[in-house]
C-alpha cells in the first residue's frame, strides 16, 4: 500500500506544469529528485537493518532552502481525475477516493476549518489547480470600429466624391495645387471617422469594465476555522464555500454537510426542475447554478477553465451594442430627418445640373461655364462631381448622426458618474426608463432602515427580561440556547479566549447570536457538539419560518425548535413556559395578551421574532422522518425578541424628494401591519393621520383576495402592503403597468426575481441581495440604501433631458442649413456653404455639442417636474418654439448676407462667403448656450460648474479661428478683419436675447402633431 501510495506522489510530482518558467523548472526537478531518492531510500529503512535506522540521512542543503514546497507532495489527487469525478457524476469513482471526505483529505482541507488560506497555501493550490478567472473571447479593438464608422453609407458616398474631386483636381491644376478640393474632403471626413470610432471604442470599453464589478460576486468561506468573504475569483481547489438560498455556486464542487439543498441546473441543462443535493445520492454540485432552497457547504474542486461554466463563458461575449427605448426612437427620428435632408439634396441636385448644362453659370472670371461643343469633357467632369459632392454634403448635414452619439454619450458618462453614487447600471435602457418612472415599490429592510439590527427587548411568557440569562432557569436558558445555536444558517467566531466575537450570516441571524452569545451567555461550539441535527426546515420569505429537527446526544430525545415571524410561530402554538419555565395553557384570552405585546412592539418599529419548541415522541419522529415534514402544531411558546432596525438618515429627505417629483413611494414588506406602519410613517411614505386609512395600509393576503377589479381601483391608492409575499409584490407591479405607470421595484431575495423582471425597472440591492435578485435586476443598489433610489431616479431624468437639450440644437442647425443651402441653390446657382465647411459644422454640432450638452450634471430642478410619460413625445411643443426661432433668424440673417453681403459690408464674393460660413458657426455657438436650459430663461446657471462645457465651447472657437484665418485653401475660405469679426459676433450673439424672449410665448400642452392627426 505505502509502494503504491508513494508511486502515485512520484508520479504526481514528475507532471511539470507547462507554464512553469524555468528557474522554477529547475526547483522542480531538484526536488523530484531529493524526493524520489527519500522514497526509495524508506522503502530500504523498512527491512530490520539497526545501523540504517541509527543513522538518520543528512539534510541536503538544497532541501533546507525549498520551503516552498513541503516534502511531501501536497496533493494525493490530480486536476483531471477532479474533472471527470464531478462531470460524469461518477458517485462510484468518488467511492474509490473514500467519498468526498477522502477528497477533502487528498486535497489538504479539513472538512470543519477549511484550509489554512495562508499564501504559501494559496500560491501552491493556484500552481497545482488554477485560479477561478475565464478566459474571454478578445475585446473588439479600436480598428474594429473604425471599419464600423467606414460602413456608413454617407461616409462612402462622401469618400468616392472626394476621390473623384482628387484626381480631377490633380488632373486640372497639377499635384501642388489641385489636391486642396478632394483632400480637405477626406481630411473632414477622416476626422468624422476618427470622433465616431473613439467613442465607440471607448463605450465599449466601459462595458468590459462594468461586467468585471458586476461578475465580482463576493463569497462566504471558511479558511483556518474563520467564516470570511472573499472575491469570486480569490477561490481555491480544496476550499469550504458556504451556500444559501440564492446563491450562486462559485465553482465546481461536493457537497459537505447542509440541509434541504436543492439547486436550479437551468443555466446548464435547461432543465427547469430543481435538483435535489445530497451526500449521498447526488453531491455534485456545478459552477453557474443557483441554490433554490436549503443552504450547506462545499468542498471546491475544480475552478476557472477547469469548470464545465469555464469553458462555457469564454465562448461568450457581453454584448455593449444592445439598444435602449431611446435610441430607437432617436434612430426612427434619424431616419425621417434623412429622408427629407435626400429630397432636398436631390432637388439641389438636379436644379444644379440643369443651371450647368443650360448654361446659367459662370466661373469666378465672369465665363459662362459650360457651352455645348467646347467644353472640354474633364471640365464636363468636374464640374459634375463638384455639385454631386454638394448635393452629398447636404445629406451629411442633413442626416444628425450625433443623436444616436449623443446617446451613447450621454449614457456612457450617466453610466460611469450613477457607479460614483452607488448604482451599477447592469442595462443600459434602465438609465432613461428609470427617467420616466411614476410609482417605486420599495423594500423595507435594508433599503429604508440601516440593516444593522440589534436585539432591544425580550419577553419570557408575558414579561418583559431585563437581566438577560441570570434570572431565568436553566432549563428554559438551556432551550433557548438550542433553540438559536441549531437553527440558524449564521455563525459564531473567536480567535481566542480573550477577542471579540464575529457573527457572520444575515442582518437577523447576526442580532439573535450577538443577543444569545453575549446576554444569555450561548456556547456555540458547545451547543453544536452536544446535539445532532436531524432536518431542517430552511427559512424563506413565504412562509417567513425556519425549523429544526434535532436529537440530543446525551440522552437520545428528539425535539422541535421554530424560529420566525411572531404571530406565524404563535399560531402554531398552544402553550407557552412562564419565566419559571412552567409549562402554561394558551388560551384565547393568553393568545390576546400575546398579540398586544407583538403588536407593542411592532409600533415602536421594532421586528418581533418568536421561538417555540416541543419534544417529539418515537412514534411522531417515524412518521415525520417518512414526510420529510417538521412538526408544525401544539408547539410551546418559548420567548419573543424584539429586534430594532433604525431608519438609515437621510432616507425621509430622499422619500419627500420622490413624492414632490410626482412619483409615488409603495412600501411592500413582510413584516406585519404594525412594524409596517410605524417605519412608513417614520420615513415619510406615510403622513399623519393616514396610517389608519383601510385602503392605505394593507395586508398581502388582504389585496391577493380582491377581486381582480376591486385590485384595479385600490391599488393606487395603497401605500404600505404588508406580511406580503413575493407573489403579492409581482401581482402588485402587474396591476400598476396595467394602469399605465412606469413602475420601479427594488429587492433582495431569490423569490423577488419575478417581480424584478416584470417590472420597468428592477432595483436589487448590492450588499443583502442574492445573485438570482441581482441577475433579474437593471440596476444593482452598492449601498442598498433608498436615497441611491432618488439619485438614480435624478440621473434618468436628466439623461432624458441632455438628449432633448442636444435634439433642439441639432435640429435647429439642420434646419437652418438645409434652408439656407437649398434657397441659394435654386435662386443663386451655387451652394454658399462648402462641403468642408459643411462638414466641420457637422463635426462641431454633432461631436463637440453632443459632448458638451450630454455630459450636464442632474439639477434639483429636474425633480420640480412630473415624470414623462411612456407616450410623450420625445420633442416637446416647448423645443418646437425654441428650435423653430432660431432656425428662422439664422435663415433670415444668412440669406440677407448671400444676397446682399457684398452691398452691405462692401466686399468680394469670396469673403462673404467667409462671413455666411463664419455667422453660421457663431450662431451655432452661441445657440449652444440656448439649449442648455429648454424653459428656464437663465441659461448660464450652474454654467461654473460644468467645466467641460465650457472647455468644449473655448476649443470650438479656437478651431473656427484657425479655419478663417489659417487654413484658407483647405476651409476655401478669406481673412477678415476686426470689423468683419465683430459684425459675425453681433450677429450671433443676438441668438441669446430671441432666446430668451421667445421663453415668454406659451404654448400648448397638447403636442402639435396630435392635432394634425385629429384633423385627418
Amino acid at each position: 500500500m505505502d509502494l503504491h501510495a508513494n508511486l502515485v506522489c512520484i508520479e504526481f510530482i514528475l507532471q511539470v506544469p507547462a507554464n512553469l518558467s524555468k528557474p522554477k523548472k529547475k526547483w522542480h526537478s531538484v526536488f523530484t529528485a531529493i524526493y524520489c531518492s527519500r522514497t526509495f531510500l524508506s522503502l530500504v529503512i523498512k527491512s530490520p537493518t539497526p545501523r540504517l535506522i541509527t543513522k538518520p540521512m543528512p539534510r541536503s542543503l538544497s532541501h533546507v532552502s525549498l520551503s516552498v514546497i513541503p516534502e511531501k507532495s501536497p496533493f494525493q489527487i490530480d486536476q483531471t481525475t477532479l474533472i471527470e469525478l464531478v462531470k460524469h457524476k461518477n458517485i462510484e469513482r468518488l467511492q474509490k477516493h473514500d467519498g468526498v471526505d477522502g477528497v477533502a483529505s487528498a486535497l489538504g482541507t479539513d472538512t470543519k476549518v477549511g484550509i489554512s488560506g495562508n499564501a504559501e497555501d494559496i500560491a501552491c493550490r493556484h500552481e497545482a489547480y488554477g485560479s477561478n478567472t475565464y478566459k474571454k473571447p478578445p475585446t473588439k479593438g479600436f480598428f474594429h470600429f473604425v471599419v464600423e464608422a467606414f460602413k456608413d453609407l454617407t461616409i462612402m458616398i462622401l469618400l468616392g466624391c472626394a476621390a473623384l474631386s482628387l484626381g480631377f483636381g490633380i488632373k486640372e491644376h497639377g499635384p501642388k495645387e489641385g489636391w486642396y478640393d478632394g483632400g480637405s474632403i477626406f481630411v473632414a471626413v477622416f476626422l468624422v471617422i476618427a470622433v465616431s470610432a473613439i467613442s465607440n471604442y471607448r463605450q465599449n470599453r466601459q462595458f468590459d469594465k462594468l461586467s468585471k464589478v458586476s461578475d465580482n460576486i463576493q463569497i462566504d468561506v471558511v479558511r483556518g476555522g474563520r467564516r470570511q468573504q472573499i472575491s469570486i475569483f480569490d477561490i481555491v481547489v480544496g476550499d469550504i464555500v458556504c451556500l444559501k438560498i440564492g446563491d450562486q455556486v462559485p465553482a465546481d464542487g461536493l457537497f459537505l454537510d447542509g440541509h434541504s439543498l436543492s439547486v436550479d441546473e437551468s443555466s446548464m441543462t435547461g432543465e427547469s426542475d430543481h435538483v435535489e443535493v445530497n451526500r449521498t445520492q447526488n453531491p455534485f454540485l456545478f459552477s453557474g447554478t443557483k441554490v433554490a432552497d436549503g443552504y450547506a457547504r462545499m468542498l471546491v474542486t475544480s475552478v476557472g477553465m477547469n469548470t464545465t461554466w469555464g469553458q462555457m463563458m469564454s465562448q461568450i461575449s457581453r454584448d455593449a451594442n444592445e439598444q435602449t427605448p431611446l435610441q430607437a426612437r432617436l434612430n426612427k427620428l434619424t431616419s425621417s430627418i434623412g429622408k427629407v435632408g435626400l429630397a432636398v439634396a436631390f432637388l439641389v441636385l438636379v436644379v444644379l445640373l440643369v443651371r450647368y448644362f443650360t448654361g446659367n453659370t459662370t466661373d469666378e472670371n465672369g465665363n459662362q461655364e459650360f457651352i455645348r461643343g467646347k467644353t472640354k469633357a474633364d471640365d464636363i467632369v468636374n464640374a459634375v462631381v463638384g455639385i454631386v459632392a454638394a448635393a452629398v454634403t447636404i445629406v451629411v448635414v442633413a442626416i444628425p448622426e450625433g443623436l444616436p452619439l449623443a446617446v451613447t454619450l450621454t449614457l456612457a458618462y450617466s453610466m460611469k458618474r450613477m457607479m460614483a453614487d452607488q448604482a451599477m447600471v447592469r442595462k443600459l435602457p434602465a438609465c432613461e426608463t428609470m427617467g420616466s418612472a411614476t410609482t417605486i415599490c420599495t423594500d423595507k429592510t435594508g433599503t429604508l432602515t440601516l440593516n444593522q439590527m440589534k436585539v432591544t427587548k425580550f419577553w419570557l411568557g408575558q414579561v418583559p427580561m431585563e437581566e438577560g440569562a441570570s434570572s431565568i432557569s436553566p432549563f428554559l436558558v438551556d432551550l433557548i440556547h438550542h433553540g438559536v445555536a441549531l437553527n440558524t444558517t449564521g455563525s459564531v467566531y473567536r480567535a481566542s479566549s480573550g477577542t471579540e466575537f464575529e457573527f457572520s450570516g444575515s442582518p437577523t441571524e447576526k442580532a439573535i447570536l450577538s443577543w444569545a452569545v453575549q446576554e444569555m451567555k450561548m456556547d456555540m461550539e458547545k451547543m453544536k457538539k452536544s446535539c445532532a441535527v436531524l432536518q431542517v426546515e430552511a427559512f424563506n420569505s413565504q412562509k417567513k419560518r425556519s425549523g429544526v429537527l434535532m436529537g440530543k446526544n446525551d440522552d437520545d430525545t428528539v425535539h422541535v425548535h421554530w424560529k420566525g415571524a411572531a404571530e406565524m410561530i404563535l399560531a402554531m402554538c398552544s402553550s407557552y413556559y412562564d419565566a419559571s419555565g412552567i409549562v402554561k395553557d394558551l388560551n384565547d384570552k393568553e393568545r390576546m395578551e400575546f398579540e398586544l405585546i407583538i403588536q407593542g412592539m411592532a409600533a415602536s418599529s421594532l421586528r418581533c421574532i418568536a421561538f417555540a419548541h416541543k419534544q417529539v415522541s418515537e412514534e411522531e419522529y417515524e412518521v415525520l422522518k417518512e414526510k420529510k415534514k417538521l412538526k408544525e402544531e401544539r408547539l410551546t411558546l418559548l420567548g419573543l425578541v424584539g429586534i430594532k432596525d433604525p431608519c438609515r438618515p437621510g432616507v425621509k429627505k430622499a422619500v419627500e424628494d420622490c413624492q414632490y417629483a410626482g412619483v409615488n413611494i409603495k412600501m411592500i414588506t413582510g413584516d406585519n401591519v404594525f412594524t409596517a406602519r410605524a417605519i412608513a410613517t417614520e420615513c415619510g411614505i406615510l403622513s399623519p393621520g393616514e396610517e389608519m386609512l383601510n385602503d392605505v395600509v394593507v395586508e398581502g393576503e388582504e389585496f391577493r383576495n380582491y377581486t381582480p377589479q376591486e385590485r384595479m381601483e385600490k391599488v393606487e391608492k395603497i401605500r404600505v402592503m404588508a406580511r406580503s409575499s413575493p407573489f403579492d409584490k409581482l401581482l402588485m407591479v402587474q396591476c400598476l403597468k396595467q394602469k399605465g405607470h412606469v413602475v420601479a421595484v427594488t429587492g433582495d431575495g431569490t423569490n423577488d426575481a419575478p417581480a424584478l423582471k416584470e417590472a420597468d425597472i428592477g432595483l436589487s440591492m448590492g450588499i443583502q441581495g442574492t445573485e438570482v435578485a441581482k441577475e433579474s435586476s437593471d440596476i444593482v443598489i452598492l449601498d442598498d440604501n433608498f436615497a441611491s433610489v432618488a439619485t438614480v431616479l435624478r440621473w434618468g431624468r436628466c439623461v432624458y433631458t441632455n438628449i432633448q437639450k442636444f435634439i433642439q440644437f441639432q435640429l435647429t442647425v439642420n434646419v437652418a442649413a438645409l434652408c439656407i443651402n437649398f434657397v441659394a441653390a435654386v435662386s443663386a446657382g451655387e451652394v454658399p456653404l462648402t462641403a468642408v465647411q459643411l462638414l466641420w459644422a457637422n463635426l462641431i454640432m454633432d461631436t463637440l455639442g453632443a459632448l458638451a450638452l450630454a455630459t450636464e450634471r442632474p439639477t434639483e430642478e429636474l425633480m420640480e417636474k412630473p415624470p414623462v410619460g411612456r407616450t410623450e413625445p420625445l420633442i416637446t411643443n416647448i423645443m418646437w418654439r425654441n428650435l423653430l426661432a432660431q432656425a428662422l433668424y439664422q435663415i433670415a440673417v444668412l440669406l440677407t448676407l448671400q444676397f446682399s453681403g457684398e452691398s452691405i459690408f462692401g466686399v468680394t464674393e469670396k469673403v462673404n462667403d467667409t462671413l455666411i460660413f463664419n455667422t453660421f458657426v457663431l450662431c451655432q455657438v452661441f445657440n449652444e448656450f440656448n439649449a442648455r436650459k429648454l424653459e428656464k430663461k437663465n441659461v448660464f446657471k450652474g454654467i461654473q460648474k460644468n467645466k467641460l462645457f465650457m472647455g468644449i465651447i473655448a476649443i470650438t472657437i479656437v478651431l473656427q479661428v484657425v479655419m478663417v484665418e489659417f487654413l484658407k485653401r483647405f476651409a476655401d475660405t478669406e481673412r477678415l478683419d476686426w470689423g468683419q469679426w465683430g459684425a459675425c459676433i453681433a450677429i450671433a450673439a443676438m441668438s441669446w436675447p430671441i432666446g430668451w424672449a421667445v421663453k415668454f410665448i406659451p404654448v400648448p400642452e397638447k403636442p402639435i402633431f396630435s392635432y394634425l392627426k385629429w384633423r385627418k
